[in-house]
C-alpha cells in the first residue's frame, strides 16, 4: 500500500493542483505520446535506410563510378590541354631553337664579326680622325671668334635696353623727387605735425583735468550712495523674503506630502498587501503545478517507450512541487484528487 511521503497540504492548494494536473496529463498523453511515437518510428527508418540502403550505394556503386569519371575526365584534359603543348615544345620548338641559335653563331663568327672589323678599321676610325681634326679646327678658327663676338653683342644689347634706362631713371628722376618728397615731409612735420599733436595733447589733459576727472568723480560717490543706502538694504530685504518663501514651501510640500500618502499611498500598499500579494502567489503556484504536471507526463511517456525512470537534471531536482524537502530527498509519489479528498 502506497504511502503519501509528503508532508499535508492545504486542502484549497491540493485541489487546485489535481484539478489542474489530470487534464495536463490528459492532453500530455493523447497528443504528445503518439508525436514522439511516430517521431522515433520515422527516425528508427531513416537510420535502417541509410544503414542498410543508401551506404552500401555509396560505397560500392556510387562512389566507384565518381572515382571513374574523375580518372576519365583527368585524361581527356591531359589530352587536350597538356600532352600537345608539351610534344609541341619538346619536339618542334626545342629543335628549331637549337638550329636558330646555331645558325646565329656560324654567321657572327665567320659573317658579321669580320665584316665589323674591317669596317671600324679602314671606314670608320679614319672618318672619325677626319672629323676630329676638322671640328678642332673650326673651333679655334670660326666658332670662337664668332661666340666671343656674339657674346659682346648680347651683352652690348642688355645692357642698353635692360640697365642703363633704369640707371638713368633712378639717379636722374627717383633720387631727386625723392629728396624732394622727405624735405617737404620734414617740413610739414615741423610745422603743421608736431604743433597740432602738442595742442591736442593739451587740450586732451585740460579736458580730464577739468571735465572728466570731477565727473568720474561724482558718479563714484553716487555709486557708493546708492550701494549703500539703496541696494544694501534692499538685497538684505530680498534674501529675508527668500528666506522665508523656502520655510512656507517646505511646510507646504510636507503637507502635499502627508495628504498625497493618505490619498494615493496608503490605499496603494494596501491593495499591493492584501489583493495583488496573493493573486501573485496563486498564479505562482498555478504555473509551478502546470510545469510539474508536464514534467510527469514526459516521465510516463518515456517509461512507457524505454521503460526506464527518467533521471531529471539537477535544476529540477533543486525542489520539487508541492513539498518542502531538501534536493537530494526522495521525490513524493503522486496523489489523486479522490485520495487527497478521503
Amino acid at each position: 500500500m502506497e504511502t503519501d511521503k509528503r508532508p499535508p497540504a492545504d486542502g484549497g492548494d491540493g485541489c487546485l493542483v489535481a484539478v489542474i494536473r489530470i487534464p495536463v496529463k490528459i492532453v500530455a498523453v493523447l497528443v504528445v505520446l503518439p508525436v514522439r511515437v511516430v517521431w522515433e518510428l520515422l527516425a528508427a527508418g531513416g537510420r535502417a535506410v541509410h544503414r542498410h540502403v543508401l551506404g552500401p550505394l555509396y560505397a560500392h556503386v556510387i562512389g566507384p563510378l565518381l572515382r571513374g569519371l574523375g580518372w576519365l575526365l583527368t585524361v581527356l584534359l591531359k589530352l587536350v590541354l597538356v600532352w600537345p603543348w608539351i610534344g609541341l615544345w619538346r619536339y618542334v620548338l626545342t629543335p628549331v631553337g637549337r638550329g636558330l641559335a646555331w645558325l646565329g653563331l656560324g654567321a657572327y663568327d665567320h659573317l658579321l664579326a669580320p665584316a665589323g672589323r674591317i669596317l671600324m678599321t679602314y671606314v670608320l676610325r679614319p672618318l672619325g680622325e677626319a672629323l676630329a681634326w676638322l671640328g678642332r679646327g673650326g673651333m679655334r678658327y670660326l666658332l670662337a671668334p664668332l661666340a666671343k663676338g656674339v657674346g659682346w653683342a648680347a651683352w652690348a644689347l642688355g645692357m642698353t635696353l635692360f640697365v642703363w634706362p633704369w640707371v638713368g631713371l633712378w639717379r636722374y628722376v627717383l633720387t631727386p623727387v625723392g629728396r624732394g618728397i622727405g624735405w617737404l615731409a620734414a617740413v610739414v612735420h615741423r610745422y603743421v605735425l608736431r604743433p597740432v599733436g602738442l595742442g591736442l595733447v593739451w587740450l586732451a589733459a585740460a579736458v580730464y583735468r577739468y571735465l572728466l576727472r570731477p565727473v568720474g568723480l561724482g558718479l563714484g560717490w553716487l555709486a557708493v550712495g546708492l550701494y549703500r543706502y539703496v541696494l544694501a538694504p534692499a538685497g538684505r530685504v530680498l534674501v529675508w523674503a527668500w528666506h522665508v518663501a523656502g520655510l512656507i514651501t517646505a511646510a507646504l510640500w510636507r503637507g502635499l506630502k502627508r495628504i498625497g500618502w493618505v490619498l494615493v499611498g496608503w490605499p496603494a500598499s494596501r491593495v499591493y498587501r492584501h489583493v495583488l500579494t496573493p493573486v501573485g502567489h496563486a498564479v505562482r503556484e498555478v504555473w509551478r503545478t502546470g510545469r510539474a504536471a508536464v514534467r510527469e507526463a514526459r516521465a510516463t511517456v518515456r517509461r512507457a517507450l524505454f521503460g526506464t525512470p527518467p533521471v531529471e537534471p539537477a535544476r529540477s531536482r533543486a525542489r520539487t512541487l508541492g513539498s518542502t524537502t531538501a534536493a537530494d530527498a526522495a521525490p513524493a509519489d503522486e496523489i489523486s484528487l479522490p485520495r487527497r479528498q478521503g
